[in-house]
């Protein structure tokens, strides 16, 4: 297609301009980036991260309508570019939004009142593009509509700007785009981070959901050629089936499935103005929902559209079918007709979002059954250590849910609690999103034959606290929680005891080795610090923990700092799945280097006291596609050499540690075990019950407690082997999520450690995206 001719003006002006020296916007990184993924088969000239900054300060210097602004920092530092564009005209009705966005969540049936007294009011619409770094049309297709939007004057660009504030994520992932990599530095997915939001990219774009409530997200993505009908190419949301119960999807897609085909509408009358034949004669595109029994579900809220439908807001991802022009003005036009029906039934698109919210306080949720959703969940404060509860409270907080806590002592239920306990009163306007993080989760294997991603995310479970659902009415008086305290306490003179609880007691464990601290562990796997209260209190104010004094037994063995390394994953199959145990790793205090299959080939482990594999066992394999050979060894005899590497490191008394299916494969293909490896299938995932053993593998678990299988392994001809752990023995072994013919699993060895070797194979996704934090000690009994 032509580019328009405002973009060609403008980008001869900024090359002969230069920027003031005290420019508030931070300067671009100028060492160059890496033009182009192997990833794509196209390829085209799209606008890099460098030169975004240049382009978006003269719009905001040339356009009365465009305001630039920093609204957060990639994973490396580079800025997150927002623009927000309004006319000036209507600043009363912008003003007006937000009266109506404060009575949303604190009297939405008020709020119902107003936006009836004040049908002038501006909403919000949130475009965010290309979070998936080779996803490269959004940004360009974004810099598009902030060129109509900043500065056209015809009837419709006016209309929607008198009633509609746009606020534009640029370039969602800026580390991405600078890359080509779909992930951001630290390899995180972060359209796959939002129930987590372990990243500063996603905590940057929800506190923006938060704070605007935006009635629509639109969300660019690529590339989606041809999935159904023929001459559909591309995808618009909404979703197929299974459908989460904690939305309300009568009032979201009454509107959605309409949406949708208006912007399906809108990209049929442009075919004639698009270059390629594939879009010259698309008859439609492809909408899950519509056209689709399944296979492109929203079911866990961990993509940017699916979370801001828990706010109420219309979300939708936008898949364009190709990685070019054509791509890109798909997206400009799809962007177009969503807006022009936000434009024609805008009073009842916000009504029907604030009746979301009135439907939580009320308690009131037509499509679940009677006592789907609990009166309250109480969360009880953990004298010992409170560091899980404290994250799990003010993640509440951040996302907009109400918390409170109690000013008193209580009784619910029976049980008595005390002052300090933490209440999340379900009668709230966000219940769906209260709900969401916090219920047990469901089995939906029998719903639907295979999920896009995963089915089970359970907060309270897989973060370690707990979240006590109450079906009778309380009455307790409390204060709203704003911002949780960090505050451990110090008792005593020393040695200190730090129990083996969470991440937060390893690290420190970890942070005072790093110190010079002699620190023991004994049988039980807690730790002794022998250090002066001074140094101690320091670092244990920044923590939840309670650390008291206490003898050190005799067995406990003294400690070192440890030297781990963990195999480099750079995105073989358009997946990192290394990248959660790395940073679970880092959370647990452990110094961690990746290391590429090549460097252990070719120089070997001895440089580290651990070795961890959580990947693809293709890692090692030379026979790879062009995309993926960078990632992947090069040869037969570097294969080879990688496995002799392996059991040199091994027979040196290096701990290696398998994680998952893949690292499991390795230790069998490199003879460091016997075991059978058994695989469930690839899509599967969920909670799972666990008979945890006694066993310096499990210190810290009860004997019944819970873990998380994603691509499900677990392991047969244990003979030979210490079993540390095995799923449960029982047919209800499988908690929530999806997982087909799991009953050849039940009661199997998941965790196992050789008896001669140093080689522990963990079948449990320990460091699952960043996510699992009450599995992470699992990695780190293994290495300490």
């Amino acid at each position: 297609m032509k580019r328009p001719i405002i973009s060609t003006l403008l980008s001869l002006s900024l090359f002969t301009g230069a920027l003031p020296a005290a420019d508030v916007l931070a300067e671009s990184n100028k060492s160059g980036e890496r033009k182009h993924s192997l990833f794509n088969t196209e390829k085209y000239d799209y606008i890099t991260y460098d030169a975004l900054k240049q382009k978006l300060t003269n719009y905001a210097k040339t356009s009365s309508r465009v305001n630039l602004s920093i609204t957060g920092k990639s994973s490396t530092g580079k800025d997150l570019y927002t623009v927000t564009i309004e006319d000036s005209e209507s600043k009363s009705s912008a003003e007006k939004y937000k009266t109506l966005r404060k009575l949303m969540t604190d009297n939405p049936v008020k709020a119902q009142q107003y936006l009836k007294d004040n049908p002038d009011v501006k909403a919000p619409i949130l475009i965010h593009a290309s979070i998936h770094g080779t996803e490269f049309v959004g940004t360009d297709a974004v810099i598009d509509l902030i060129e109509r939007f900043g500065y056209e004057n015809d009837k419709e660009t006016k209309e929607i700007l008198k009633n509609f504030t746009l606020i534009i994520n640029v370039n969602a992932n800026p580390d991405g785009r600078i890359d080509a990599t779909r992930f951001n530095a630290e390899g995180v997915d972060l359209n796959r981070d939002f129930v987590t939001q372990s990243q500063l990219e996603t905590k940057a774009v929800v506190k923006q959901i938060v704070d605007y409530n935006p009635l629509l997200l639109l969300d660019l993505h690529g590339y989606v050629k041809q999935r159904g009908a023929a001459k559909h190419p591309g995808l618009i949301l909404p979703g197929t089936p299974p459908h989460n119960p904690n939305y309300e999807y009568d009032l979201l897609y009454k509107w959605m499935n309409k949406q949708a085909e208006a912007m399906e509408s809108e990209l049929v009358s442009e075919r004639e103005n698009y270059e390629s034949e594939l879009y010259q004669t698309m008859e439609g595109t492809h909408i899950p929902l519509r056209d689709s029994a399944s296979g492109w579900d929203v079911y866990p809220p961990i993509y940017t559209p699916a979370y801001a439908m828990l706010h109420g807001g219309y979300g939708y991802t936008l898949e364009a079918p190709t990685n070019d022009w054509d791509g890109v003005k798909w997206q400009v036009d799809a962007v177009s007709g969503a807006l022009k029906f936000a434009l024609q039934n805008k009073q009842g698109m916000l009504s029907d979002q604030i009746e979301v919210f009135v439907r939580g306080a009320k308690g009131e949720h037509p499509n679940n059954e009677e006592h789907f959703y609990p009166e309250a969940y109480v969360i009880p404060e953990n004298k010992e250590d409170n560091s899980v509860v404290l994250k799990a409270v003010q993640h509440l907080v951040d996302n907009d849910v109400k918390v409170e806590k109690s000013n008193q002592s209580f009784t619910l239920d029976g049980n008595r609690y005390e002052k300090g306990t933490y209440i999340v009163d379900m009668d709230q306007a966000k219940a769906g999103l209260a709900n969401v993080f916090l219920w047990d989760g469901e089995d939906i294997t029998n719903d639907i034959d295979a999920m896009y991603d995963i089915s089970a995310w359970n907060l309270p479970e897989l973060w370690g606290f707990d979240a006590i659902e109450s079906h009778e009415e309380l009455k307790v008086k409390s204060t709203q929680v704003k911002k949780v305290v960090h505050a451990g306490k110090v008792t005593g003179s020393g040695p200190y005891v730090i129990p083996n609880t969470s991440v937060e007691a390893v690290s420190l464990v970890n942070s005072l080795l790093k110190q010079g601290v002699s620190i023991k562990k004994d049988a039980k796997g807690n730790f002794y610090a022998n250090a002066n209260r001074e140094q101690i209190q320091r670092e244990v104010q920044k923590t939840g923990l309670s650390v008291q004094s206490g003898k050190i037994p005799n067995e406990a063995v003294a400690l070192k700092k440890k030297k781990v390394a963990i195999l480099k994953d750079g995105g073989l199959g358009k997946v990192q799945s290394h990248a959660g145990t790395k940073l679970a790793l880092e959370r647990l205090g452990f110094d961690v280097t990746e290391v590429h299959p090549r460097e252990v080939a070719n120089q070997g482990l001895d440089a580290y006291d651990a070795f961890v594999y959580s990947g693809s066992a293709s890692l090692v394999s030379y026979k790879q596609s062009e995309a993926n050979k960078e990632f992947a060894l090069t040869s037969e005899e570097e294969v080879k050499a990688f496995y002799e590497k392996l059991n040199q490191f091994v027979q040196g008394k290096g701990k290696f540690i398998a994680v998952g299916a893949g690292g499991s494969q390795i230790a069998k293909a490199a003879g460091l075990t016997d075991v059978e490896v058994n695989r469930g299938f690839s899509s599967s995932n969920g909670i799972v019950n666990v008979e945890y053993k006694d066993s310096p593998l499990t210190s810290g678990y009860k004997q019944e407690d819970i873990g998380f299988v994603y691509s499900p392994v677990w392991y047969t001809n244990t003979d030979n082997v210490n079993v540390a752990a095995t799923f449960a023995n029982s047919d209800d072994f499988f908690v929530a999520g999806h997982w087909k013919d799991r009953n050849n699993a039940k009661g199997q060895a998941v965790i196992i450690h050789e008896k001669e070797k140093p080689v522990t194979l963990i079948g449990i996704e320990a460091g699952f995206r960043n996510h699992t934090d009450h599995l992470f000690r699992l990695l780190s009994n293994s290495i300490h």
